[in-house]
């Protein structure tokens, strides 16, 4: 299968390229600079120039391709607290690469999270992949995806845990609230740090990347959690071990200060199932578990 990928160049696509083409895919990687197109071209994949704002282009490769797996996202817009502009750039994407495939039958995977279902207020319980959300942030282009069911594509949705760890994350959540970490002089935790963030092992999520490309039933919606919830203070103790400071908690007045572009999500409570997911695509996790992967040190290095 000859497949398009967007964000190639990125953490994830470090994974789900060699993934795809160890399982005898050819993957086209969307490149927006020289440095992405190097690296994407490393990985063993054909280079596709273009971006997220390139609508036309992102139709085009969707159409010269027999399926698409959706990984970019204008995480520089989030980080700067623009959520507004990355979620929409990210429905626009979603929109002109299903438009492209309606129709044909051919697989489109597409990329979500698990916070969302924060959302819902969900107690008592984990969140499902049947948990839905009529609309939002990043859940128009979920609820996008999944639509396109109905118009002849094959399409699926992986809703990411906010903590998909490995050594080859670079720039993800767990490098950040290390980077914050290390400005604040301490490992912090909002309130006793109870809450909870699902996990997942980047090569694991990788794998069923490749699973859902290749036999997910359209509109689906899949778990990739390892993890189904690591307390958050748990892993402010790993990075704190890691870079022998102490934990401390911080209140939510200081939230912001202590942990940036992640303040409003460092605190929620987000227990998440894989269960619908692991049976419907023979799908087990593998690789180390969040604390485990912390504690193993490339974190560090």
């Amino acid at each position: 299968m000859r497949v398009f990928v967007t964000g190639a160049s990125g953490h994830i696509g470090a994974a789900v390229i060699p993934e795809l083409l160890s399982a005898g895919h050819t993957v086209v990687g969307l490149a927006r600079s020289d440095g992405s197109a190097a690296v994407i071209a490393e990985r063993g994949a054909e280079v596709r120039r273009g971006d997220l704002d390139d609508l036309a282009g992102l139709a085009d490769a969707a159409a010269d391709a027999d399926g698409v797996i959706h990984l970019a996202f204008k995480h520089d817009s989030m980080a700067v607290g623009d959520m507004a502009a990355a979620g929409a750039a990210d429905l626009a994407a979603v929109d002109a690469i299903g438009d492209a495939l309606a129709g044909t039958g051919k697989p489109f995977v597409g990329t979500s999270g698990t916070l969302l279902l924060a959302g819902l207020g969900i107690t008592g319980r984990p969140g499902t992949e049947a948990d839905v959300l009529d609309g939002g942030y990043r859940i128009d282009s979920e609820n996008a995806v999944v639509g396109f069911a109905d118009r002849g594509v094959r399409s699926s949705v992986l809703r990411l845990p906010p903590s998909v760890h490995s050594d080859l994350d670079r720039q993800g959540f767990v490098r950040a609230l290390i980077g914050f970490a290390r400005d604040n002089g301490f490992a912090g935790y909002l309130g006793d740090g109870s809450n909870r963030w699902p996990a997942v092992h980047t090569r694991d999520a990788a794998r069923l990347y490749r699973l859902a490309l290749e036999s997910a039933p359209a509109g689906t919606r899949l778990h990739a959690v390892g993890d189904e919830g690591v307390p958050f203070r748990d892993i402010a103790e790993a990075i704190g071990r890691g870079i022998g400071m102490s934990t401390a908690a911080v209140e939510s007045v200081d939230a912001d200060r202590r942990f940036g572009f992640l303040a409003g999500f460092a605190g929620l409570d987000n227990p998440t199932s894989a269960d619908i997911t692991r049976e419907v695509m023979d799908w087990k996790p593998e690789f180390p578990g969040l604390i485990d992967d912390i504690d193993a040190g490339h974190y560090f290095v």
